[in-house]
């Protein structure tokens, strides 16, 4: 890998920043309005408005009024005084119900809990975006946000309480972080933000947090330039700082470290070699959990964008090497595939906001691909550069909101069915306190305020959800059956005690 120099002022500015003036204009003139216009082009407004734009459209596009999954109702449980904490099961993290924790501890609303992670990723997404603001011109970086927030997976992951958007901003704050320290434009801070962005994806996804920083390290030993202790000693300091908690619940849980990984590894199929590539193609316009994968590819002409990524990564990559900053754009590239690679080599399903985090560092070098398509032709070829490239983005956030369109109608309706059951259990007298189980039980004894863990308790009400037309288990055959109505999807019997 090549190091960045350090001290060096051009680079990625110099080829994508600047502009010649046309022969008419004098010396003076010419170097006034080059001026203006690089300072417009690195105005941080940009990154403002990236931000603002990727929540206001998960507030326009994602219905704030779209009900809790079944792994939200896990993680919001935990903290929230509406139901009893659903079963934590080893695999997840505390990252978020921590996030989620100042709106779910006061209200059960989901409407206002969709409003306030909208909010809070579009600032994530500057934040992050922030984190580069020395290495890049700010539309640069505003061209790597759009091309990341216009996904219809983040945009539809946005506003849940799940960990994915939430570790792969972290991820891209954590490597601008790195490289703003090993090339000298960041100092303490950039070593601070370096830090806690590592100890942030611990929090939210520890697994990423490994396939984060074993890059990170193996980059600070290669490269000669960035071979130094202070960004290697705040990467292990943030592994740290931000799976003490997971290693403790190790412990106090589930008999420590080993035994955690290995309960994890039994609930996903076992970690192991799979070649699961071929789901996630499946998976890459929904549905958004394929397991087991045995589905066809869904609109394959909106597939474009996936085989396309691979070749603007490398443009980008040679963009950097003839501006001589390689290493600044080799790094997010292989971070992004380190990544993705667990996900593509190491389970035996797919989803597509398992890529969350590789998509967002990706996105640097499509940025750099995208404005050296624009900046690296002559002059007077720029316009035409610069309207090409804005009709292939619309043509990407055009085809991305169909998808995320169909996905948000489709879970709307499918959690609609929630309200519907928990409608029909409170008119046969199951109300809080009570427990259930059997289909989907963990959304609905949320939405109910109903145990799911566990055993039933003496004196609580309780109802086991059966598919229809399915036999009850044995324990339940003498209980009172009542078939619910008016679901769209779930199709349910409840047997209550």
């Amino acid at each position: 890998m090549e190091a960045w120099p350090r001290g060096r002022t051009r680079g990625f500015r110099g080829l994508v920043g600047g502009g010649e003036p046309s022969d008419d204009q004098g010396v003076a003139g010419g170097q006034r309005d080059r001026s203006r216009g690089s300072a417009l082009r690195d105005s941080g407004w940009w990154l403002v408005a990236v931000g603002v734009a990727f929540t206001g459209a998960q507030l326009l596009f994602v219905s704030p009024r779209m009900g809790l999954s079944w792994d939200e109702a896990v993680y919001v449980s935990q903290v929230s005084s509406h139901a009893p904490a659903a079963w934590f099961d080893p695999a997840r993290a505390r990252g978020v119900p921590v996030l989620v924790a100042p709106v779910a501890a006061v209200t059960g609303s989901v409407a206002a809990l969709r409003v306030y992670l909208s909010v809070l990723s579009g600032l994530g997404l500057t934040a992050a975006l922030w984190a580069w603001r020395a290495l890049r011109p700010a539309w640069v970086l505003a061209l790597a946000g759009v091309a990341f927030g216009g996904l219809w997976v983040a945009q539809y992951y946005g506003p849940q309480a799940m960990p994915d958007v939430w570790s792969a901003l972290g991820c891209l704050a954590a490597v601008g972080c790195f490289l703003r320290f090993v090339v000298g434009r960041g100092g303490r801070w950039s070593l601070a933000g370096l830090g806690a962005s590592v100890a942030f994806v611990t929090l939210v996804r520890p697994g990423d947090a490994v396939y984060l920083a074993a890059p990170l390290i193996v980059a600070v030993l290669a490269v000669r330039a960035w071979r130094r202790w202070p960004p290697a000693a705040a990467i292990v300091a943030g592994l740290v700082a931000g799976g003490a908690e997971w290693v403790a619940e190790a412990y106090a849980r589930f008999g420590g470290v080993r035994a955690r990984l290995r309960a994890a590894g039994a609930e996903q199929g076992g970690f192991g070699l799979h070649f699961a590539l071929g789901d996630e193609l499946k998976a890459l316009n929904g549905p958004t959990l394929c397991r087991p994968c045995t589905i066809g590819v869904r609109d394959p002409e909106l597939d474009l964008w996936w085989f396309l990524l691979p070749v603007l990564v490398a443009v980008g990559l040679l963009a950097a090497r003839r501006a001589g900053q390689l290493g600044g754009t080799l790094l997010p590239a292989v971070c992004g595939l380190c990544l993705a690679a667990q996900y593509l080599f190491m389970i035996d399903y797919a989803a597509p906001r398992f890529l969350l985090p590789a998509y967002a560092l990706l996105a640097i070098p499509v940025a750099d691909a995208l404005a050296f398509a624009v900046t690296g032709v002559r002059w007077d070829l720029r316009p035409a550069m610069a309207a090409a490239m804005t009709c292939f983005l619309v043509v990407q956030l055009v085809s991305q909101h169909l998808v995320l369109d169909h996905e948000v109608g489709g879970t709307i309706t499918f959690h609609r069915d929630y309200s519907t059951i928990v409608a029909a259990l409170d008119r046969q007298g199951v109300h809080p306190p009570c427990y259930l189980g059997g289909v989907q039980y963990i959304p609905i004894a949320f939405y109910a305020g109903c145990a799911s863990a566990g055993s039933p308790r003496p004196g609580e009400h309780v109802a086991l959800l059966v598919q229809s037309g399915r036999r009850p288990p044995s324990y339940a055959s003498g209980w009172h059956p009542f078939r619910i109505t008016g679901t769209a999807v779930l199709h349910v019997t409840a047997y209550v005690r």
